[in-house]
């Protein structure tokens, strides 16, 4: 294990970078590879996943190149330690072998990036200096936001706003690690359907490349975050208020960036979504974010100030397999159990489709968390509503599949975040513009 001269992690506009490699001739040319760079330099280098923990912890660098294959403790168990004791570095994992799964294990456990050996110095140099300018706005961006000030369901279970007109600001993160999984489907019908008498929803569009929001509600995005991204840290009201759109229901709706080239400027400060939210959570009781299915700095952010993640998977083997990738990640951020609600979507109703999908009290007993909500696959009331720019939730009748699943995920929702004054207000419930449904008659 070597090191150089005191911490050199803070040192000018040079990228401190720590090499981690049980292979000293590895470890050798790397470094002279990157002596060749003005504004990098190997401040430390260790043979083990120990070692590299160790040392980490020591000298602090912005990135750490890591090797996967160590033999005492792997690169990638070294990785979720380090990220955890030194949430400030950038870890830039390398392997021979080029697996998909290796990449998603790395990511899991806090890579930034992943790099096939043997790696060409030009996609050295630009994937260390690609890290460390997004890993830098994020520690910039992401440290601001002090856990302690964000309104969550045990700080604030109240509807309508306070005696200063602040609103209860509940963030709802809709995600799915599977493509395909009916994100923006339940995200737009989940925010619609937690709009009661006095509450106000937000639904935000953070599929930031290629978010189907505005496809699913038909409606044009005039303006976009894109016209926030200049002022995240100073935001001003009137503004938001003015980019901000209005579905026929009444749901404010804040589109998405109207072509994929158009995101670069919201993911070159990846905590910028999560800081334009932030900023404006105190004007509504509910925010419903609808999300892509790629796990990174933005997703994250976004997941760190969420009163709720509502965990979108299929009953299939990739999808419950990628969840159950999610669910462990979530246990390394130490986030509580209950800030997750799992639902099952397009659950097959044929009895002939049901034997190619797995149970639902399989994937339970796989993923050992019970499923909040399942909501039954329907493509002609689906893609009907979607045609229409219709909300299925909107719909009159609301008693047949899947109308009748999702709102009761939104009563679900809304029952947990401000479900103290559904109980201790029965008028308030007479006034719900949901009907009671048979899901909340349970004895707790």
């Amino acid at each position: 294990m070597n090191r150089a001269s005191g911490n050199q992690g803070n040192e000018g506009d040079i990228i401190t970078i720590m090499l981690v490699d049980d292979i000293p001739e590895a470890r050798e040319n790397i470094k002279k590879m990157l002596a060749f760079e003005p504004d990098m330099k190997v401040v430390g280098t260790a043979g083990t996943g120990r070692e590299a923990v160790t040392l980490a912890k020591e000298i602090r660098p912005n990135i750490i190149i890591m090797d996967i294959n160590m033999p005492d403790m792997d690169g990638i168990q070294a990785t979720t330690l380090i990220t955890e004791a030194v949430p400030t570095v950038a870890v830039i994992m390398m392997s021979v072998q080029n697996d998909p799964d290796y990449l998603r294990r790395a990511m899991l456990a806090g890579a930034k990036n992943f790099l096939p050996k043997p790696v060409s110095m030009d996609e050295l140099y630009n994937t260390i200096r690609t890290v460390h300018a997004r890993n830098r706005a994020l520690v910039k961006n992401i440290n601001p936001i002090d856990p302690s000030t964000i309104t969550t369901s045990s700080q604030t279970t109240r509807s309508g706003s306070d005696k200063d007109g602040n609103r209860a600001g509940h963030v709802v993160v809709v995600y799915s690690p599977q493509g395909g999984a009916g994100c923006t489907t339940i995200a737009t019908n989940l925010a619609s359907g937690v709009m009661k008498e006095g509450i106000r929803a937000l639904l935000v569009d953070a599929d930031l490349q290629f978010g189907d929001v505005g496809v699913f509600l038909n409606m044009q995005a005039q303006s976009t975050i894109i016209d926030l991204a200049s002022n995240v840290d100073d935001l001003d009201t009137e503004l938001f208020d003015n980019i901000v759109m209005t579905h026929d229901t009444g749901l404010k709706v804040l589109m998405g960036p109207a072509r994929p080239e158009m995101a670069e400027v919201i993911q070159s400060n990846p905590a910028a979504v999560a800081r334009i939210i932030d900023q404006v959570r105190s004007q509504y009781d509910f925010i419903v974010v609808d999300t892509s299915n790629h796990l990174d700095e933005t997703l994250v952010s976004l997941f760190d100030i969420a009163s709720k993640i509502v965990l979108v998977t299929t009953p299939t083997l990739v999808g419950v397999k990628n969840v159950r990738f999610v669910l462990d990640l979530f246990d390394q951020l130490e986030y509580p159990a209950d800030k997750v609600m799992l639902v099952l979507n397009r659950v097959p109703s044929d009895k002939n489709l049901q034997k190619f999908t797995i149970a639902a009290d399989r994937i339970e007993k796989f993923l050992r968390r019970s499923i909040d909500v399942q909501i039954p696959a329907d493509e002609f009331t689906t893609l009907s509503a979607l045609y229409k720019g219709v909300l299925m939730v909107a719909q009159r009748d609301r008693s047949r599949s899947p109308m009748r699943e999702l709102l009761q995920l939104s009563e679900l929702v809304y029952s947990k975040l401000l479900g103290n004054q559904i109980q201790g207000d029965d008028k308030a419930a007479e006034k719900s513009a949901l009907p009671k449904l048979s899901l909340f008659g349970r004895k707790s």
